[in-house]
């Protein structure tokens, strides 16, 4: 057996024991569809195929590494609700993590889900491949060797399609490593039950200035139970990267990043308010761009992106560009959300403390209210009448309220072919 193939063992071998994240399928029918990045229908349609796929065709999709199942569950539930002739492969090592995706989809009525029990470096030898889209969240950096991951989910791809990504990332999860690095000297030879007991004892006993304890936004441990505690703290493989590793790491498997969720966590000028840091800033190339950002907020914990081909970037991105787009809003309640922007003076994302400013136009609660998912920027402007003013106007304040909504993951565009 390689060094590889036994510390795979050990990460199946805490997945079966404590599959992640914890999930009871006999409340699956009590509870709404749990909504996540990546992969939301509208959203991956956005970064991965420009708003033009059209979801009245076949789409296969891969899930590498479902887990428990949320983002397949989501995945299937808005392809099947969208009518699509659509076909989600799940893997896991886990049996008991697949266990607890079957009774879910069983639970919800969902056909169009098919589970497999591997690696997704097995994929070749099981000639799964052909996928228009591939999930993989949280997953790669638990690999011994997560380019020779990434490498086999682009082999997998059909030509054109996209990969929805998650990598953790070291600024935000100040603490853990460390936490991790003294379980690992305390609990040689003990039991993963031991090692739970050790980490409970530890984590009570750590000094109040300890960075773990003074990082707010890591909260597994607290929510999800001993599956947490494993996952975050004791678990056979983690690593973290930062944006130029993982840009390394993308372009290592012939991939480019179309966009980071949420784009605002990634625009550097929008932390800092002196005109020339905000010019220096300004000025940085894309990649740049974003390690600045990640540097500036501190709290970064992961990081979510869109991966497509570099011959297809240019038309990856969907950009309101014709009258013949149609945005989408992606917020619980509409009516309460234009209500709330009515009462400010611009949109306010806080992000771990950083407040994140983004102005709107005149009406934007009018044009807010006049997005219904199905009418396209030219039917919205008619909608509107005389008060929206001639179009190339109408057009400067829907850029205006894009900018700000998009930033914060909150609007999408799609063309009308591609209309569920």
């Amino acid at each position: 057996m390689t060094g590889d193939q036994d510390s795979s063992a050990v990460v199946r071998d805490q997945y079966e024991a404590y599959p992640y994240p914890p999930r009871i399928p006999a409340k699956e029918a009590e509870r709404r569809i749990i909504r996540g990045s990546p992969s939301p229908l509208d959203e991956l349609n956005h970064y991965v195929f420009g708003g033009r796929r059209d979801f009245r065709q076949p789409f296969r999709a891969l899930v590498a590494g479902c887990g428990t199942g949320d983002a397949a569950i989501m995945l299937g539930y808005e392809l099947q609700a969208s009518g699509c002739p659509a076909e989600v492969v799940c893997i896991d090592l886990s049996n008991a993590a697949l266990g607890i995706v079957e009774r879910r989809a069983k639970t919800r009525g969902l056909r169009n889900l098919r589970l497999h029990r591997a690696s997704l470096l097995e994929l070749d030898g099981l000639s799964l491949r052909g996928f228009d889209y591939i999930d993989c969240c949280g997953v790669l950096h638990h690999l011994d060797d997560p380019p020779a991951g990434l490498a086999a989910l682009r082999r997998a791809l059909a030509p054109g399609g996209g990969i929805g990504l998650m990598v953790y990332a070291p600024l935000g999860r100040a603490g853990v490593y460390e936490v991790q690095a003294l379980l690992r000297l305390t609990g040689e030879g003990l039991s993963l039950d031991q090692r739970i007991d050790l980490a409970l004892l530890t984590l009570d006993a750590l000094p109040d200035g300890h960075p773990f304890k003074t990082n707010k936004g890591i909260t597994d441990h607290h929510l999800l139970g001993h599956a947490g505690i494993v996952d975050l703290l004791l678990h056979a493989r983690d690593r973290a990267y930062l944006v130029p590793e993982l840009v390394a790491l993308v372009r290592g498997a012939g991939l480019a990043i179309s966009g980071f969720i949420e784009p605002a966590r990634y625009q550097p000028v929008r932390y800092v308010s002196d005109p020339g840091l905000k010019a220096r800033l300004s000025a940085l190339a894309p990649e740049d761009a974003w390690a600045a950002a990640e540097l500036i907020s501190g709290t970064i914990k992961k990081h979510i992106c869109y991966l497509v081909e570099p011959a297809t970037l240019s038309s990856a991105l969907a950009r309101p560009d014709s009258p013949d787009v149609v945005p989408l809003l992606d917020v619980r309640d509409q009516a309460e959300f234009a209500g709330r922007l009515s009462r400010g003076s611009g949109l306010v994302l806080n992000y771990d403390g950083a407040k994140l400013r983004y102005p709107l136009p005149r009406g934007a609660t009018a044009l807010i209210l006049a997005i219904d998912g199905r009418r396209s920027l030219a039917e919205i402007h008619a909608a509107l009448g005389a008060t929206a003013g001639p179009y190339e106007r109408f057009k400067e304040a829907f850029d205006m309220l894009y900018t700000a909504l998009n930033a914060g993951n909150m609007m999408f565009l799609r063309y009308p072919a591609s209309r569920k």
